[in-house]
Formats: C-alpha cells, structure tokens, sequence
C-alpha cells in the first residue's frame, strides 16, 4: 500500500522533478543548479525533457535528497504521456527506489498542463510501475522498498494548489489500485480464474467499498432463462456465473440517471468447435478483459463516491470444446425470447453480452447502456493496438464518449452502424445468426448483432477492446493487461456531473 502526503520532502532520499520541453527548461534547471550545486550546462546539454526521457543527479548539496530523478514529459504531454512517462521511471528504477520519494512539482515546468493532472498522471504511473509480473513464480523475488507495506510518496507543490493536487494525486493512486487488481485478473490463467472465483473476487470489493452484489449460479442461470448464456457455457466443466453489480450513492437529493454496463466474461476462449488456432490461444485467458474493466469502473466509482447511479453486469463463462458443445449450424434461445443461428462458435462472446444487455434493460431500465467487450479480430485488423472500437445509436452518447477518451488517452474510433449491415446478419433459419460468415466488416456485424438485442434503447453503445486490453509491454516479455476501458468510463462519468 503505497500512502500519500504533501509539502515535506525533506526526509526523501530520490526526488522526482518533471519537466515539459520548452523554453523554461533552462532557466529552471539553472536555479536548481545553484541550489543544489551540480553543473547547469551539463544539465542543460544532456536534458530534453523529451518524453520518458530520464536524468539522473546527485547533487553536491543534499539538503533536498541524496539522488535528483530529472523526468521529460515531451513537448505536448497529454494525461496518458504522463502517465506513460511515470510507469517507465517507475519500471526502470524499482529495486533502485528507496522506501519513501519525493514528486517536487514546483522546481520543473508543466507547460499549460493543470496541476491536477500532472499529479494524478505521476501518481497513477509510479504506482502502476509497481506491478511485476510472476503471479505464481515460485522463485522469491527481491521486494522494491517502494512495494512495501510503508511506501510513500511525498508530494511539494505551492499552496494555492494544495487542494486540486490533492484531489489529483487521491484520484491517481485510487484508479493505480483498481487497475492493478484488474492486471491481476486478466493475467490470471483460467484454471485460477473461474467464473465463481470472478464472483468471488467482485463480491469481496463489493464488501470492501459498499457497493452492491448478486450472484446467480448455473441453476438460477436457468431459471432467469438466459439461454444464450447457458448454450456457451454447456462445454465447460466450470459452470457459469451471472454477476450483477449495482451502486447507488447515500443521501441522494435527485433521483439520478441510471447508467447501465455490461461486461463480457468469457475465462478462457477456445473458440469451441470452431477451434481457435493454437499459437496464441493462450492469451484467451484475456477475453474476460471487458468483465474486468466493468468491475474496476464499478470499484472506482463508489471508492471515489461518485454521484452515479451504476448498474453493471457481467455474464461469466468459459467457451470450451467438449460432446456437450454448442454446434455450428445449431438454433438456441436467449433471453430476449429471440432465436439464434449459431455460425462460428467462437462468435461465442456477443451470445452471452446479449444475455446481459436483455437482462440489464428490462430489469433495471438504464437511462444509457454501454457493454464492452474483447469481441473481434476484425476491430484489432482495422484499429490496431491504438484506439477501441466504439459503435451508437446515439450521436451525444457518441460525442461524450469520444471526449472522455481524448481527454484520458484511452482512445476510440467510431465505426458505422447503417442499416445496410442488418443483412449480414439474416437468418433463413433463425430470427438472426451470429455471424456474417463473411471476411469483412466483422467489428460491425457483431455490433448489429448486439444491437438487435437492445429492443429498441435509444442511447446504447458497444465498444469493443479486443486490441487495446492486453498487448506489449514494456518490461514484460509476453503479452500483458493494460485495464483499457477503466479511465475512458470514468472519464465519462465524471462528464456526466458537469
């Protein structure tokens, strides 16, 4: 657990300075010269402050600290640069880092960059730069004095700021927390995250942070009818699991908008008979990427105690290959009272968020649903590992979500929804198939596919993360959770107040 406190850095042995690339980077460094007594046009020659650039000083007067961290936020910092640049630091210099640092936001340059979010950039990124990997090595690791129980991090900035740092630097370290449960959680390989043990694992944040949990097991499952959830989940030797969450703040005034999410759940993705090839079939451990980002909005939004009414749910399951499988050419139900074609079986995740969707409209009558999912390659093909899919009915909800990941880093990019794709996913058998069986346009017949479930919602959206949830990264050498989608629903949310 890592504590934060403000204006005493007197005690810290590595302070943190950064700096934006630009004119007054001279200057400054200058005045930091002479107070610390190290050589300004060395500095000033080996310095740039280009992005995740890093300099290192010791200076000849310690009064501040035995070792000076110079950090480059580039010369246009954004909240995900700076976050970026912080992790990096933090990653590179770990088992370096003694047990409390000092973050000096007074000596450097910001540029026209808010306070506010310089802190909760920086804070957010050295927590995150925590994380290591090696869930279940058995090898005992050195421990970084940082990532121990007395970590700290002492904050220096001018007092007319005092209050905005605080709630930037509180909001960074709280979303670093949630974001590194939700590594955990994708990283975890299926046989140690099950659906139940997802249950579990949501039903004790819900105690922790006062927020609502129920869960169903496969026998509720089926008497709530969700068909289409069941018809994934008969390969499976672990039954599935349908969670729902629900925060509604204490002592409301106004009666609040309800804003829905649905989160896909899936534990591990063999594609089912339509079998997955094997090369990277062991990162589908992943797919319940969207289940975890709605659980850490859920988490974030009543530990940060937003005044949100928030409705999530998450059908969880495994997509296994097994005699009882769902078949190619086979029909199922679903909860919506529609049938479905099966095509491809590894169409298997926009079965089970269709199951949600339904459930969460008629049951709780969102104001706005938004479900999110690892859905297709199609999206990773068109987007790359850059931005997610986003897919409305609703220009505003468009607009607003489109904002949010600007201004958090989490990017989207809008795809069509025009009519003309309702063809690709007719059925001459079925009221619908789920799959165009076509190798085109997959992102956007799977979102009209979940969209012929919304039964006529007029501010839903769909965004699919498949490229952006798990990828590389610095530091690790496969494949690892990013927690996408956490700050870009946040980010929305906290819109919504304004």
């Amino acid at each position: 657990m890592i504590t934060i406190s403000y204006n005493n850095t007197t005690n810290v042995s590595a302070l943190l300075i950064p700096f934006c690339k630009n004119v007054e980077i001279k200057e400054r460094i200058t005045i930091l010269a002479e107070e610390m007594n190290f050589s300004a046009m060395r500095v000033i020659d080996d310095f740039k402050a280009e992005n995740k650039e890093v300099l290192a000083i010791y200076p000849g007067n310690m009064q501040k600290a035995d070792k000076i961290y110079f950090i480059g936020l580039g010369a246009k910092p954004t909240a995900k640069s700076i976050l970026e640049a912080f992790r990096h630091f933090t990653q590179q210099e770990l088992q370096r880092l003694p047990e409390t640092i000092g973050l000096d936001l007074v000596s450097g340059t910001n540029g026209n960059i808010p306070l506010a979010q310089v802190a909760e950039g920086a804070v957010n990124g050295i927590v995150l730069g925590t994380y290591e990997s090696g869930l279940y090595q058995t090898s005992k690791k050195s421990v970084s004095q940082l990532f121990s129980f007395q970590g700290s991090i002492a904050i220096k900035c001018n007092k007319e700021c005092l209050d905005e740092v605080k709630v930037g630097a509180g909001k960074g370290l709280a979303i670093a927390e949630t974001q590194k449960k939700v590594f955990k959680l994708v990283n975890a390989p299926s046989n140690k995250l099950t659906p139940s043990q997802l249950g579990k694992e949501v039903t004790a944040s819900g105690k922790e942070y006062n927020f609502k949990v129920t869960l169903y097991n496969e026998e509720q499952i089926k008497q709530l009818q969700l068909h289409a959830l069941l018809a994934v989940s008969q390969g499976s030797a672990s039954p599935s699991e349908f969670i729902v969450m629900e925060y509604l703040p204490e002592d409301l005034e106004k009666k609040l908008p309800i804003i829905g999410l649905v989160g896909k759940g899936v534990t591990f993705d063999t594609g089912g008979l339509s079998l997955k090839r094997s090369d990277n079939m062991h990162y589908m451990k992943s797919d319940m990427g969207g289940a975890a980002a709605v659980f850490g909005v859920m988490e974030l939004t009543a530990k940060l105690k937003l005044p949100i009414h928030l409705v999530a749910v998450i059908p969880a399951t495994e997509n296994c290959v097994d005699a009882k499988s769902i078949k190619p050419g086979d029909v199922i139900n679903s909860l919506s009272g529609k049938t479905i074609e099966i095509i491809d079986t590894d169409a298997e995740g926009r079965l089970i968020l269709a199951d949600g969707i339904t459930y969460l409209n008629r049951e709780y009558k969102p104001d706005v649903i938004i479900d999110i999912a690892t859905l297709t390659g199609s999206c990773v093909q068109t987007l790359g590992y850059e931005a997610a899919g986003l897919f409305t009915n609703n220009d505003q909800l468009a607009s607003q979500l489109l904002h949010a990941g600007e201004s958090c880093g989490e990017r989207l990019w809008r795809f069509p929804m025009w009519d003309e794709y309702n063809k690709d996913i007719r059925s001459d058998i079925a009221d619908v198939k789920n799959f165009s069986g076509k190798p085109i346009a997959g992102a956007i017949s799977a979102a009209k596919f979940l969209e012929y479930f919304i039964e006529g919602h007029s501010n839903w959206a769909h965004i699919d993360i498949a490229g952006v949830a798990f990828g590389d990264a610095e530091f690790f050498t496969q494949k690892t959770a990013t927690a996408f989608g956490i700050r870009l629903i946040l980010s929305y949310l906290e819109g919504l107040q304004k």
